[in-house]
């Protein structure tokens, strides 16, 4: 089994977890025409993760999701050629059952961004993305989620928002009303690129703060990204739980 994992947010340490002193793990760059692309390979019992940090830069500071290069990234992906993509990311929630603290599973994907993705600018290409997430292996996660949470919600709307600046309240009830659960600043270039080199995808949504206005008791509270990275970064065991999962029943 092979399953290519792209994580950003609170996930910077994954890497080191997976790749301890039983798993044998490699660090590959790979090239690209968008730029290089820092991964590592571990192995275990099995089968192969190949991780890739969607924020990586050289030093200390991170790619903000705006500048982020999503076709570097899935070119990475690709030549890996796995079975599948796991996307993890951090999102904004506007539901009341899952609150930061929990991860929940993509279903969709609410991307009104004017910027276009697409390995397909010389030529109309295009891609299916009526139903963009595997079925089984969003089964797998949310079985293996609610092993250690209560009421793992699945079936999410991801909206798409191009940052790096938290939405307003008034965006957030704007995306509400279109349908939207929870929302975030890389899936949807990801999902859209994902679709054009057919590999099989599955989104997990790690909840790591109240969207803007949607505080309980507190509609003005402001958003703060160290408060945010921090939560994210409580979720990784379960992250580490959807993986094994995924090697072990997919």
């Amino acid at each position: 089994m092979r399953i290519a994992v792209i994580s950003g947010t609170g996930m910077s340490d994954i890497a080191h977890e997976m790749s301890d002193s039983s798993r044998k793990h490699t660090e590959i760059r790979v090239e690209s025409k968008w730029g290089q692309v820092p991964t590592i390979l571990v192995e275990t019992e099995l089968g192969e993760v190949l991780l890739i940090d969607r924020h990586h830069r050289e030093g200390e500071a991170r790619t903000p999701p705006h500048e982020i290069e999503h076709r570097a990234n899935i070119h990475a992906v690709k030549s890996f050629s796995p079975d599948l993509v796991l996307s993890v990311n951090s999102v904004g929630t506007m539901l009341e059952d899952l609150p930061p603290g929990m991860i929940g599973v993509a279903g969709d994907v609410l991307d009104l961004a004017t910027r276009p993705w697409t390995f397909h600018d010389d030529d109309a290409i295009h891609a299916d993305r009526t139903s963009m997430f595997d079925k089984k292996a969003s089964e797998i996660c949310s079985y293996a989620l609610s092993e250690t949470q209560e009421n793992t919600q699945s079936s999410l709307v991801v909206a798409q928002c191009v940052g790096p600046q938290f939405e307003s309240p008034s965006e957030i009830d704007a995306l509400v009303r279109l349908g939207a659960d929870v929302v975030g600043m890389t899936l949807g270039p990801e999902s859209r690129l994902i679709a054009e080199i057919g590999i099989p995808h599955v989104a997990i949504s790690c909840s790591s703060n109240w969207a803007a206005g949607r505080t309980p008791g507190d509609p003005s509270a402001e958003i703060d990204h160290h408060a945010v990275d921090a939560m994210a970064a409580t979720l990784r065991a379960r992250v580490r739980d959807c993986i094994e999962a995924l090697q072990a029943n997919y």
